[in-house]
């Protein structure tokens, strides 16, 4: 029985994608009739500059974004492990906050402050490709830090004090002690904070401003005005990667767990 539960709760998780998927192909552009295999919709996506453009800042601010988050992340963890039991404990609750928040409540929050700062230093509001990035690196760092922390169970520590015992400076005995001891927790929270940065629409929606979209804002206004095959195959992408993304994640972590071992 748990079996057949569980099958019934992946079906009605996976079937309406896996019929978003199937129609992407559809030669009509009715979304219910099926018209034949066509790859019509997904050209039609490279011909729309709006959209191509939309991958484009999709992309650039998930890179931007990761790589930013997933150093200020590692470095916040390690000053949080350093901490003492109480105050870690405390840190490492506020910093989870974010996570467990409901993006609504971030986007808002975000958009609140950068009105109040750009009324504050005499500026209009000014959203665009600045407060949006800005605002990916802040909801990302989260996710790296919780990802990163963990590792500092499984590090030996002896190993940055021998490397300041054989002459290296304190930076250059973290880059070459701790780094690479933490480094699958680091790749594994840059490829959490792309894939949530690439995923993200709500807080998006909140902090972007005119011209400046990605994919999921594209995709939203494209649903405003009504069926539109080029959503399913947009959409088919956005699930392909984040998918790709999911699962060398969790190769990663299957990995590290049984060199833990």
């Amino acid at each position: 029985m748990k079996k057949l539960y569980l099958a019934l709760v992946l079906f009605f998780l996976y079937a309406p994608i896996a019929v978003l998927i199937i129609f992407s192909f559809n030669a009509n552009r009715l979304g219910t009739t099926w018209g034949g295999f066509s790859l019509q919709w997904y050209a039609e996506i490279f011909r729309d500059r709006s959209i191509v453009r939309a991958i484009q800042n999709t992309f650039i601010i998930g890179i931007i974004a990761s790589s930013a988050s997933t150093i200020i992340g590692t470095l916040a963890a390690v000053s949080v492990n350093n901490m003492k039991k109480g105050t870690r404990k405390i840190v490492l609750s506020i910093s989870s906050l974010p996570v467990a928040t409901p993006d609504i409540v971030i986007g808002v929050s975000l958009m609140i402050l950068y009105v109040t700062f750009f009324s504050l230093v005499g500026f209009g509001g000014r959203f665009g490709f600045g407060t949006l990035l800005i605002s990916h690196i802040a909801f990302c760092i989260p996710y790296v830090i919780l990802t990163v922390l963990p590792r500092f169970k499984y590090m030996n520590g002896n190993l940055y004090e021998a490397a300041l015992d054989l002459g290296a400076g304190p930076f250059r005995a973290f880059i070459s002690a701790v780094v690479p001891q933490l480094m699958p927790g680091i790749v594994t929270g840059f490829l959490l904070a792309f894939t949530m940065s690439i995923d993200d629409f709500m807080v998006s929606f909140f902090t972007t401003g005119s011209g400046v979209n990605n994919i999921s804002l594209v995709v939203f206004s494209m649903a405003r005005r009504g069926v539109n095959p080029t959503i399913n195959a947009l959409s088919t992408l956005m699930f392909v990667v984040v998918m790709a993304f999911l699962i060398i994640i969790n190769l990663r972590d299957s990995k590290r767990l049984k060199g833990d071992k």
